[in-house]
């Protein structure tokens, strides 16, 4: 079944992540602490949820969330008809659900997500930009603690509900064409050892902003975290994950990061394969990088799903006066391009990454605004035959699955 076509009334040269354009609305499911279920995927037409100021999710940090990427994609070659596919959800699922043991919340099974995933695509599906263009649908599933509880333990109610929103990637209006300048935040800790950095929380992202915008000022694009405890090794930048690139002999060599306290990336992640594929031309090296050894790097990327895969021009450490700085031979972003090529269909999904998205027929139950649990359908997804029926029909009727099975 080909896509709905993009909206003609979009700008789709100008978005950003502050455009806030209305959709048809975002996906809600609500967990009950007391019969340990999950109620059925609804749409909300409204983007505004009703929750108690109580609730552990605003008192306590009780939330967490996600963030990937929806393309459209021609639906055969040269065909002007178009097909929408999510980039990794399962991976994200899978990071979501660590995530919320993190904080002690419940999270539905992948196959559950997976389908609420669909649903927010499919029902949004004229909001994803054409596939000419650089931009992509961004969905951000957010999951959190609802209902009041002042003490401290988990809730009866959680939500989660998961937005959309079509963007281009995030620094494609800031980034100069030589790449960032980035400065190591020696002033604030992000994250310790065996505590919250692996985990995707908004605790890990507004305490930075303050030092993000101070970095601004003295004309550095993004910034750049080290371990707590020794201050020496590299883990990740505020928005983004860290890659390094340097020759040995005839081998390009992909450096990661080994460190417990940094969010698994999808984006790294998904590099770095291309990268161990092509084993004839890469070695892929995943250890600890002290700060001290970076200036051996020819080229550094910052990679996120917002972000993309973002050259670094410099490298500073005011406190030390340490700065290295990068030429690069574009190795690392061409093997990014290879990732973009499969996000847009322009090559070859080997890995299964993509997965196609239908049902554009409307198939979820549609309420107005932000609802109080009763007009969400009984049963769900505790194991009653609503949520294994639904899963059965997407796999039957291809409703929902990988793009290389389709």
């Amino acid at each position: 079944m080909a896509a709905p076509p993009p909206r003609p009334d979009i700008d789709w040269a100008n978005l950003s992540l502050s455009n806030n354009i209305t959709v048809n609305g975002h996906i809600e499911l609500r967990h009950s602490r007391s019969t340990n279920t999950w109620s059925s995927p609804v749409l909300v037409s409204s983007p505004n949820i009703t929750v108690n100021g109580l609730c552990p999710g605003l008192n306590y940090g009780q939330q967490c969330y996600e963030g990937l990427k929806a393309f459209r994609v021609p639906l055969f070659p040269s065909s002007s008809e178009t097909k929408i596919h999510i980039f990794r959800p399962e991976f994200h699922a899978a990071r979501l659900a660590r995530s919320a043991a993190s904080v002690c919340l419940p999270c539905p099974s992948v196959q559950v997500i997976l389908d609420a995933l669909r649903l927010a695509v499919s029902h949004n599906a004229e909001y994803v930009p054409p596939h000419e263009t650089n931009s992509y649908l961004y969905i951000r599933p957010v999951l959190f603690g609802a209902s009041a509880n002042l003490g401290l333990s988990p809730c009866e109610e959680t939500i989660l509900a998961i937005y959309v929103q079509p963007i281009r990637p995030y620094y494609a209006s800031s980034a100069p064409s030589e790449g960032l300048d980035g400065l190591v935040l020696d002033t604030f800790d992000r994250a310790a050892p065996r505590g919250m950095g692996a985990f995707k929380v908004g605790g890990n992202y507004a305490p930075v902003w303050r030092h993000a915008e101070e970095a601004k000022k003295l004309g550095y694009g993004i910034t750049l975290h080290l371990d707590s405890q020794t201050r020496q090794l590299v883990e990740e930048f505020s928005t983004s994950g860290f890659l390094g690139h340097y020759k040995k002999e005839s081998k390009d060599v992909l450096v990661v990061p080994k460190t417990e306290n940094a969010i698994q990336s999808a984006t790294a992640d998904s590099i770095v394969r291309l990268a161990e594929l092509d084993n004839k031309n890469w070695v892929v090296e995943r250890r600890e990088v002290r700060f001290s050894e970076v200036g051996k790097l020819d080229e550094v990327v910052a990679v996120g799903t917002a972000a993309s895969a973002v050259p670094i021009r410099s490298l500073s450490r005011l406190e030390t006066g340490e700065k290295y700085t990068f030429g690069g031979n574009g190795r690392l972003t061409e093997l990014a391009g290879r990732m973009a090529d499969i996000q847009r269909g322009k090559r070859d999904d080997t890995e299964g990454w993509c997965w196609v998205v239908g049902g554009y027929e409307k198939t979820a139950v549609v309420v107005p605004g932000p609802g109080d649990g009763k007009d969400v359908e009984e049963g769900g997804y505790g194991g009653g035959i609503s949520g294994y029926l639904l899963s059965a029909l997407a796999s039957r009727f291809g409703l929902w699955g990988p793009a290389k099975k389709v």
